[in-house]
């Protein structure tokens, strides 16, 4: 950014008082997203002063459209799906001048997706620091769609305890399996056509190459579940259950804890994945209600109903 904005290394402080406004008001920011992703770009352009210009796949829902619109983002539906719509983006952006900041790692395109996963590992970083020593887990359940987050979950827990570090076990929805995919074949292997799935932020069917890298090595499972399963735990959280306060949870944030309801029930899979009455399971809701109609039609209740004092909620 200081590059392109033509000064020497301003500070966040600097950009968001307007100081550069000249300047970085004339770049365009740019990135591909099923919704959560460019959400978060659109937020982060608006608090800088820039432009921003988000492709989404043909399914995505007119609320996530919507959530990214309200950042002043103009996004752009395209005719295809996740995968598509970051070659479009990447396409686009060299002719406009934008930048691109995506989430997903391809060739000749790795730096901005290293710096995006280095931020995913802020979230790994906050669990221990609030994990009693005790409580080690033996078992990290992590969702994945080009897999930077399940990368950085990973990479965080192989740095900070080596070989002692907890099992990765990274889940993906059937129709939607890269990883898995890749896994089995031992390279980079995408899925063939369309894919759907009511996990939208996990829709994508070819790897992020930087994650890759990582979950080769480091991830000891990966598994897939089916949209029946993410339902089950969203409600499974809303309900609150043994005791637990409720939680809004949307699919794609639901799919790490669907995968170890799943495991857990299957004497098979549990077997393999060495799972026993003394094993600590940490799992990640990584997003709330982002599409209301959705959550609501599959928990049966809105969010706010969820979450109100009557229900019992926080």
């Amino acid at each position: 950014m200081s590059e392109r904005a033509g000064c020497d290394a301003p500070s966040g402080a600097d950009l968001i008082s307007g100081r550069h406004a000249d300047v970085v008001s004339r770049l365009v920011v740019t990135c591909a997203t099923a919704g959560n992703h460019g959400r978060s770009v659109a937020w982060g352009a608006e608090m800088f002063g820039c432009r921003c210009a988000v492709y989404v796949p043909a399914v995505t829902s007119a609320a996530r459209v919507a959530a990214i619109a309200s950042h002043g983002a103009v996004v752009l539906r395209t005719s295809g799906n996740y995968d598509q719509a970051v070659r479009r983006c990447d396409a686009d952006a060299h002719p406009q001048g934008r930048l691109v900041v995506s989430d997903t790692s391809y060739a000749g395109y790795m730096e901005v997706p290293r710096d995006v996963m280095q931020g995913y590992s802020v979230m790994m970083a906050e669990v221990l620091e609030q994990l009693p020593h005790a409580e080690r887990p033996s078992h990290v359940f992590v969702q994945a769609g080009v897999g930077g987050l399940a990368a950085a979950v990973c990479a965080h827990l192989w740095e900070t305890w080596g070989a002692e570090r907890p099992r990765t076990v990274v889940v993906e929805p059937h129709s939607a399996d890269p990883l898995f995919r890749s896994a089995a074949a031992g390279k980079p292997t995408s899925v063939p056509g369309d894919y759907e799935t009511i996990m939208a932020c996990l829709a994508a069917g070819e790897v992020s190459h930087l994650a890759w890298r990582i979950l080769e090595h480091g991830a000891e499972y990966f598994m897939t579940i089916p949209d029946a399963a993410a339902e089950e735990a969203m409600r499974t959280l809303a309900e609150g259950v043994a005791g637990d306060p409720p939680i809004v949870v949307g699919e794609s944030g639901a799919a790490g804890l669907a995968g170890a309801l799943a495991a857990l029930r299957d004497a098979k899979t549990r077997d393999s994945l060495q799972l026993r009455s003394d094993s600590r399971l940490l799992v990640f809701g990584t997003e709330g209600a982002t599409d209301p109609h959705s959550y609501s039609r599959i928990v049966g209740r809105s969010p706010e109903l969820v979450t109100s004092p009557s229900s019992g909620g926080i």
